[in-house]
């Protein structure tokens, strides 16, 4: 098993259509830590530490149409050099209800916690 770690990505989220695909992401997150792991049936898993919306609603996630949906998630790996070869994917993302929210009372602020897992992925 394998496993791919990036500190405070940006990614954006997409809903994976084959009939009329979007262009636009539906939400963009920036997260303190992602993590995917493969593994040995060559399937994905990862989880998304601390995230919070920067554009879109992130909120669809944990609700039932959201659970049951199914995402592309890309995001620019900063540690590359070449900017031709720094666009990470993953397809085929389910989050299988484990997306949690929590919401600073103070600020209003929501934070959201997310487990997944996934089809295919360009990690490298």
């Amino acid at each position: 098993m394998s496993e791919f770690v990036w500190n405070k990505p940006v990614l954006c989220i997409f809903k994976e259509r084959d009939v009329n695909p979007e262009i636009d992401p539906f939400v963009v997150v920036k997260a303190k830590k992602l993590t995917i792991t493969k593994g040995a049936d060559a399937k994905f898993s990862g989880s998304i530490l601390d995230f919070f919306t920067l554009m879109g609603d992130a909120d669809y996630l944990t609700t039932k149409e959201g659970v049951a949906d199914h995402y592309v998630m890309c995001w620019f790996d900063d540690t590359e050099m070449d900017t031709t070869k720094d666009l990470r994917r993953i397809r085929g993302v389910t989050f299988n209800g484990k997306t949690a929210c929590a919401a600073n009372e103070k600020t209003g602020k929501r934070t959201y916690n997310a487990s997944f897992k996934a089809e295919h992925a360009k990690l490298k």
